[in-house]
């Protein structure tokens, strides 16, 4: 009886449980990066795999903005004196010959009285000589003493001579010189000219002040071109090259580069700094860039073999990097990866991609669309 009742309670049992929907299968939930597409958006994309290739970083090295030396002038005094009048200021734009100060030096005046009385004196003994020959002529004196005169007369000429080239060295010009000759008027006034065109950046004298031959007294530029200098560090001046393409950013010129040419490398490192000074001209005809003013120089560096993809095969999303790496035939995956700088239309990968994964190298922006459209369906 009682295993009748257990069998009773057992199919009682069994057939409850029947009565009971079994539960569903639970499914994985939807990757929202994979994307499958149709042979419609199929058409439309690109493959391709990362491939090695030689690339060069970008150096990013301080730098300023000089003055060109080759269209530097220091202009300067020739003679000791002192400065009576100032004629040009800071600023002021001159041409090659304009006067820039007057002043007044007793050593010209000096060695103007000097040519004058050596001019009297060559004067005399071209007399003396001139008589000693119509003596000898009258036979009154002998062929010596004529000799003696005439080489009185070459000594004052050579006097003469050496007299007005001091001259030319004290500045005064030869038609100065041909008119204190005629005049025999001396005078103390000298001019500082300029001996090129251009902008005088730096005046180094006051009225009043004595000067002398050494001193610099202006600094006079032609501002049309100027040079950008840059110090490469020692350890990255190994790839840098006369003739290399580079780019200027000027942080007083914000959102501007500016493309030019490397025409100078210097032969030797700074001891001080370590560094390698290079250099590129700056073409200035609208005076936009001024002297000092700093800069930053963009240079390729020494070439090395990087891991690169296609940059337009590059997803941005959410300020980070991702490309499309094919999972199977129409199916793909957004997959993040670290990516560097961007060479001849190629970026640099750091981390996240093979080399044997096949990716979207074109129709990426596309495919990425179709994923987002579908995700947002629910799809």
């Amino acid at each position: 009886m009682i295993r009748f009742l257990a069998a009773v309670a057992f199919a009682t049992a069994l057939a409850g449980c029947g009565d009971k929907p079994a539960p569903a299968p639970t499914s994985a939930p939807r990757d929202p990066l994979a994307v499958a597409i149709g042979p419609e958006l199929a058409g439309r994309l690109v493959l391709g795999a990362p491939a090695y290739d030689e690339v060069r970083e970008l150096l990013r090295v301080p730098g300023r903005i000089e003055v060109d030396e080759t269209r530097l002038a220091r202009v300067g005094t020739p003679v000791a004196g002192r400065i009576t009048d100032l004629a040009a200021r800071e600023g002021d734009e001159v041409r090659r010959g304009q006067v820039l100060a007057t002043l007044n030096s007793t050593e010209l005046s000096a060695a103007q009285l000097g040519l004058v009385k050596a001019l009297s004196q060559r004067g005399l003994a071209a007399r003396a000589a001139a008589r000693a020959q119509q003596l000898l002529d009258a036979d009154v004196i002998g062929a010596a003493e004529l000799q003696r005169r005439q080489a009185e007369l070459s000594q004052s000429e050579a006097e003469v001579n050496a007299l007005r080239v001091q001259l030319k060295v004290l500045g005064m010009g030869d038609a100065a010189i041909d008119r204190l000759a005629e005049t025999r008027t001396i005078s103390s006034g000298t001019q500082i000219v300029a001996t090129i065109s251009g902008t005088v950046i730096d005046r180094k004298v006051t009225e009043g002040q004595v000067v002398q031959p050494a001193d610099g007294v202006f600094l006079v530029a032609d501002l049309s071109n100027l040079w950008v200098v840059a110090d490469v560090p020692e350890e990255n001046a190994g790839g840098v090259r006369r003739g290399e393409a580079v780019q200027v950013e000027i942080a007083a010129l914000p959102g501007e580069r500016i493309s030019g040419v490397l025409n100078y490398v210097s032969a030797t490192v700074s001891p001080g700094t370590r560094t390698v000074r290079a250099r590129m001209d700056l073409p200035n005809s609208a005076r936009a860039f001024k002297p000092a003013m700093l800069a930053s120089m963009v240079i390729k560096g020494k070439p090395q073999k990087r891991l690169t993809v296609p940059a337009q095969a590059v997803v941005r999303e959410e300020n980070r990097d991702f490309v499309f790496v094919q999972t199977s035939k129409d199916a793909y995956r957004l997959q993040a990866l670290q990516l560097g700088l961007e060479y001849d239309g190629r970026r640099v990968v750091l981390a996240g991609l093979r080399e044997a994964e096949i990716i979207v190298v074109e129709g990426a922006f596309h495919l990425n669309n179709e994923r987002k459209r579908r995700e947002l369906s629910g799809n």
